[in-house]
């Protein structure tokens, strides 16, 4: 009797702690009710998603404002360690555009294991990505239902602002290593509906990273969206559909490649300089390329690339050239983001920006963007975006130096800048011809508008790979490209 007695007692202690629940915690333990019990959510050791899907080609398609650009995904596997916030990510993607490896597949791996992250390559050497990217995967961790709610709930995890937003709750949470997201929720169902965590982006700067999930289905107990939706502010990332979902299964070694885990912090930007003519230079020693011209009164840099340290470490170099001339301008070869990450460094560093005219309005409004999250040169350093559009052929003279900027639309981008020297018969340009690849998917097009513009050309300046002969861009450009094969 004494037992029974208790029972009642018993009951009456859980439901007095369950009335006291605070708003955040109860927000926790409705979401983890939905998807199928706290005990079984906070049991979950790993998640195997296996599908396909889309991925959209953000800050590189053929205009600033296209969002056609896709690549078909397949064979994705993508395994999450839950407690421990490792994730490893396989899959093969294949472009459904013109690109420049080619239409064939490719296999890509990459991961994150704390603050290490990793990409594999075919032949299965580990090589560390920049810090940067490696905190993009450090968030996209937690951009699953199940790893979110499992965070959220986690003693060293700060809990904050539960509120109502439509149909939607959502509650603001920071883990214990500073990872911050908000969990979404339905407010009629609580099943997770989104996560979404502010990062930084190097020509966007502050931007809204976010998941969708829906349809959801059983994975061993519990509910797991089968399809999930990836964004950058109002841009679309990635759309997949998980087809087989496996919860506590064979994670298989999440733990960094020891060549990556060893590598050490990639150094400081260098600047190789190299005279192709009188007043002119090619600043390479890096992926991307620039170069810089030597007018009567002035220089003027063409292309400020990748971001913040590379555009930097060439302005500088630039100056160092020829001090005593100011540096004024800068000519911008196309948007395609990796080509205009330093757009913003040149603009603190008080240079006039010369694009192609189908760019101006991408390049005013990332000028007037906040980097807080990030703090770039111009965000600590802001200055007034001079921008000046060119939408046909323009000459750049005086009695020391001429350069001609060319418009030029091609099937790698609509509104690019090509430089072209006619007394030293160079010419500038990038990625329409990387001289001496394995593949030239737009070098033939390339050629045949050079060959109309009746250029006369004896040295391709190339912003990638390295200064070429004309003939040999003739050659090359002649060769069959690949086609798509199954």
């Amino acid at each position: 009797m004494r037992h029974i007695r208790f029972l009642p007692l018993l009951a009456a202690v859980v439901f007095s702690a369950c009335a006291q629940a605070s708003p955040d915690q109860q927000f926790v333990n409705d979401a983890a009710a939905a998807i199928g019990g706290a005990e079984r959510v906070f049991a979950v050791r790993t998640l195997v998603l296996e599908g396909e899907g889309t991925q959209y080609n953000l800050g590189q398609d053929v205009t600033p404002e296209a969002r056609g650009q896709t690549f078909t995904v397949a064979d994705m596997t993508q395994v999450i360690d839950v407690p421990d916030r490792r994730m490893r990510v396989e899959m093969t993607r294949r472009p459904n555009f013109t690109y420049f490896q080619g239409p064939q597949p490719q296999r890509l791996v990459n991961g994150i294991d704390g603050a290490v992250g990793y990409n594999v390559a075919p032949g299965g050497a580990a090589t560390r990505v920049p810090d940067a990217v490696a905190t993009e995967r450090r968030i996209a961790v937690l951009h699953h239902p199940i790893a979110a709610v499992y965070a959220a709930r986690d003693a060293m995890s700060r809990r904050a602002n539960p509120r109502t937003e439509g149909n939607e709750s959502l509650l603001d949470v920071t883990t214990a290593d500073g990872v911050a997201f908000t969990l979404a929720i339905d407010a009629t169902t609580k099943l997770p509906t989104r996560v979404t965590s502010r990062a930084d982006n190097t020509n966007l700067g502050d931007v809204v990273m976010e998941t969708r999930f829906a349809d959801y289905q059983d994975a061993g107990g519990l509910q797991s969206p089968t399809r999930l939706t990836v964004s950058v502010d109002d841009f679309t990332t990635a759309e997949y559909r998980i087809a087989k979902q496996t919860i506590s299964g064979d994670a298989r070694d999440l733990a960094v490649p020891a060549d990556a885990a060893k590598a050490t912090p990639p150094p400081p930007p260098t600047v190789a300089v190299e005279e192709l003519a009188p007043g002119i230079w090619y600043l390479a020693g890096g992926s991307h390329h620039s170069v810089l011209v030597e007018f009567g009164d002035h220089l003027t840099l063409i292309e400020a690339p990748q971001n913040d340290a590379r555009a930097l470490a060439v302005i500088a170099r630039a100056r160092e050239i020829n001090p005593k001339k100011p540096l004024t301008e800068l000519v911008n070869s196309h948007h395609h983001f990796d080509h205009s990450g330093g757009i913003r460094a040149a603009i603190a560093e008080g240079l006039t920006i010369i694009t192609h005219q189908g760019n101006v309005a991408l390049f005013e409004n990332v000028a007037k963007r906040p980097h807080t999250i990030v703090p770039d040169a111009l965000q600590k350093s802001p200055k007034p975006a001079m921008i000046r559009g060119i939408g046909e052929d323009t000459t750049l003279s005086d009695s020391a130096m001429t350069v001609q900027l060319l418009p030029y639309s091609g099937p790698h981008s609509e509104t690019m800048l090509v430089a072209y020297f006619p007394r030293e018969r160079l010419l500038v340009e990038a990625d329409v011809y990387n001289p001496g690849g394995q593949v030239f998917m737009f070098a033939k097009p390339f050629l045949e508008w050079v060959q109309t513009r009746n250029l006369r050309i004896d040295r391709m300046v190339p912003l990638h790979a390295k200064v070429a002969p004309y003939a040999q861009f003739v050659k090359e450009a002649s060769l069959p490209v690949p086609t798509a094969t199954n």
